[in-house]
């Protein structure tokens, strides 16, 4: 009888150790920071890590802030009609056209030399030269300088002895020609020289 109740006493005893002990063991659970299981648990490669419950559950939102009305405004990136006409550039005003050209002749053997006017697309004749004026014009005057040039066509054409028919001309120049600029664009013959004085006669609707 007295050994049953040794047997009782110790494991009452017993039960009451393991009651301690598991009531330390909850206490220090409860004491343990809220994540610090799952935050010392290392993320596996290539996988980012999940955020701890305590940010889930406790943690408080904050709505994001409304833009600014320095960040609505948007750039007026439109022009005033008075920056449009000004960034645009200005067209070249048009040359005046004139209705002949005033041209001078030299024959280089008798050292004779002859001023004389071809209207626009008239064939005018010096010597055996038949000069056609297609175009004559002068400078505009946003140029910055003054000139005027001749679109000019020359045919070789020998006077024929009486009753016998002309040969057929052949054309020795074609192009323009400069008044001051005679060597640009110069009439080459071994008889003859020819250049540009200047033009003459406003052309109508010029």
């Amino acid at each position: 009888m007295s050994i049953s109740r040794k047997s009782i006493a110790l494991a009452a005893a017993l039960v009451l150790t393991a009651g301690l002990a598991s009531g330390a063991l909850v206490r220090a659970q409860q004491s343990e920071p809220a994540g610090q299981t799952a935050s010392s648990v290392p993320a596996s490669a290539g996988e980012e890590a999940p955020p701890p419950a305590s940010a889930l559950s406790g943690a408080v939102v904050i709505p994001p802030s409304p833009p600014s009305e320095a960040a609505n405004v948007q750039p007026d990136t439109s022009e005033s009609p008075s920056a449009e006409s000004s960034a645009k550039p200005t067209p070249p005003m048009k040359r005046p056209r004139y209705q002949a050209a005033v041209l001078q002749a030299l024959d280089k053997v008798t050292a004779e030399t002859l001023r004389f006017e071809a209207p626009i697309n008239r064939p005018i004749r010096y010597k055996s030269l038949i000069f056609v004026v297609r175009a004559c014009e002068t400078t505009a005057a946003d140029e910055g300088f003054t000139d005027a040039a001749s679109y000019i066509e020359i045919d070789s054409q020998p006077i024929p002895p009486d009753g016998k028919p002309p040969p057929p001309p052949k054309q020795v120049f074609r192009g323009w020609m400069f008044a001051n600029g005679p060597g640009v664009h110069p009439f080459e013959h071994p008889v003859y020289d020819a250049w540009l004085i200047a033009c003459k006669t406003d052309a109508p609707g010029a």
